[in-house]
């Protein structure tokens, strides 16, 4: 049986800290606490295990420096790391149990499915796959100072362990700051920092700046395909949002140079479709949207309700302008395995007793 330290680095974390560690503690031998500064009673906590070790790290702004430190206190066998706001289920903790015991030792890194964010009724809308669990023998590295990856090379093994994330604080400018602290370094951007500088500037509301900088990490042509197609989604986003449909579906055409289509364009084509009508051609897409279901080991961010029900019930109300009700239904019924209290899934129901 493998052992196991799980590298955490925290900073005011006193209202999900407990939460974290108590989902998880059962299967690791050994827990890193790395606090980067923490004003409230985190450490405090943390201390109350028994298998809990405390580093203090000053922050520097620099997330890969704080988790590489992290994974150097550690001692057993393999790495696993989470954030704070970070919980194992149940069922997924029991899975980590089961694999502790039955990993084969020739494995470097065991990813696992994150979802980041879930809607009202617990549906992933936010879900990728993450190297999580490595082999500390390889000292891998993480790089980045903001948005980290760790470099995996080697023997990897895709698991059937979800780690959820439930956030407990709003977006704010932190990200965003970093970055700007970078450009007055004069620090060289990767093409992987101009994308997440783009995103933060997006989601911070400065939209033609973000444009002019997802085009500029498009046009490096060194970007990961999925981040490229990802910039292009993203672009649409902020046209959207100025008003400018014209750019915005461009922009939605644009993603569709670089590889198979991702299901979130699919469903904004279709639906551009649907708004003018052309029910066959929205119903074209939305099915090309299901057949674009990630593979398991896709590493990309994905919202998994637009290969899933979002189509279904969209090819519902498709079906059912062109009459044809009893494939609507079934369409209905399909959305309905994923999303069974949906409000359009029970209307649709009381609306198809009169029509079939």
């Amino acid at each position: 049986m493998i052992t196991i330290s799980l590298c955490m680095i925290t900073k005011n974390e006193e209202d999900v800290i407990e939460r974290c560690i108590n989902s998880v503690k059962e299967a690791v031998d050994e827990i890193i606490i790395v606090d980067t500064g923490s004003t409230d009673k985190t450490v405090e906590k943390v201390r109350q295990y028994d298998i809990v070790k405390v580093y203090d790290f000053k922050w520097v702004d620099d997330f890969a420096k704080a988790r590489n430190y992290s994974f150097s206190k550690a001692t057993k066998d393999y790495i696993l790391w989470l954030d704070a706001d970070d919980i194992l289920f149940p069922e997924d903790k029991d899975k980590l149990i089961q694999l502790k015991s039955n990993l084969d030792s020739s494995i470097d890194s065991v990813t696992m499915t994150y979802i980041y964010a879930r809607d009202a009724q617990g549906n992933p809308t936010v879900s990728l796959r993450r190297n999580r669990l490595v082999k500390r023998e390889k000292n891998y590295q993480w790089f980045g100072r903001i948005h980290e990856y760790i470099d995996v090379r080697g023997k990897v093994m895709n698991s059937d362990i979800t780690v959820s994330h439930f956030r407990n604080k709003p977006h704010g400018s932190r990200n965003l700051e970093i970055f700007e602290k970078m450009k007055e370094e004069n620090v060289v951007f990767t093409p992987r920092d101009m994308y997440y500088y783009a995103n933060e500037l997006k989601d911070n509301g400065r939209l033609d700046e973000a444009i002019k900088m997802y085009k500029q990490f498009i046009d490096t042509n060194q970007g990961w395909v999925e981040d490229v197609k990802g910039a292009c989604t993203r672009i649409a986003d902020c046209y959207s949002y100025k008003g400018d449909e014209k750019n915005e579906f461009i922009y939605m055409l644009k993603s569709l140079e670089y590889d198979i289509p991702r299901p979130d364009i699919c469903c904004r084509i279709a639906y551009k479709f649907m708004q003018e009508n052309n029910f066959l051609a929205a119903i074209f897409w939305y099915k090309a949207a299901i057949e674009s279901k990630p593979d398991a080991d896709n590493m990309a961010i994905w919202d998994p309700s637009t290969y899933t029900w979002i189509p279904y019930l969209q090819m519902c109300v498709c079906y059912s302008n062109l009459g044809q009700y009893e494939v609507a239904n079934m369409y209905n019924e399909k959305a309905a395995e994923y999303v069974p209290s949906h409000s359009s899934v029970l209307h649709n129901r009381e609306f198809f007793k009169d029509k079939i």
